[in-house]
């Protein structure tokens, strides 16, 4: 399913013309996202490939994000993918508080591919072992990104909120989200 993010109303980049999110549940335990940043690549700041391993404060630079939560739950996760191929995932217990790595989330298949007006990261991940999200429930989720060029820092989403950028309030948690209908 094909989302289109929006550029907060605070925010400016000239960089990027559109970032698109393809997020597919092709399992109850599985979550697929694909973030396409289509513009002028060569001014976007992206941070250089490095260890697929867990990192903090990616969201400081060009990083792409997805909150989950079970529709009817506080709870929910934040999962951070650099183009580094750097990742982080947290559990929250509700709106900012209750913050805990979220070590039940193993590491995701991360795979950059650049082209000159364009770049896309895919990320595969297992949820089988989150609770709150496995099997036939619907989700609530935000999708969003932030992106560092050379005119600063950008805010993107499916929703934004009044005010400030903030990823983690409810109006963020856009997209409701079922999971795969078998034939």
């Amino acid at each position: 399913m094909l989302q289109a993010l929006r550029l907060h109303p605070d925010s400016i980049c000239r960089a990027v013309r559109q970032i698109e999110v393809d997020i597919a549940r092709p399992r109850p335990d599985r979550l697929a996202l694909s973030y396409r940043v289509t513009g002028t690549m060569s001014d976007i700041l992206m941070p250089p490939v490095a260890a697929a391993t867990r990192s903090d404060g990616l969201w400081r630079h060009t990083c792409f994000e997805a909150f989950v939560r079970a529709s009817s739950a506080p709870r929910y996760y934040e999962i951070n993918l650099a183009p580094s191929t750097q990742w982080a995932a947290y559990r929250f217990n509700s709106y900012r508080s209750g913050m805990s790595v979220a070590r039940e989330i193993e590491a995701p298949r991360i795979e950059l591919q650049t082209e000159p007006q364009s770049s896309t990261l895919h990320a595969a991940f297992d949820v089988s072992r989150l609770p709150d999200l496995v099997g036939e429930v619907s989700w609530q989720v935000g999708l969003s990104a932030v992106v560092e060029d050379t005119s600063g820092i950008s805010y993107w989403a499916l929703a934004h909120p009044p005010g400030k950028p903030d990823f983690h309030h409810r109006d963020c948690f856009a997209l409701e989200f079922f999971p795969a209908v078998s034939p």
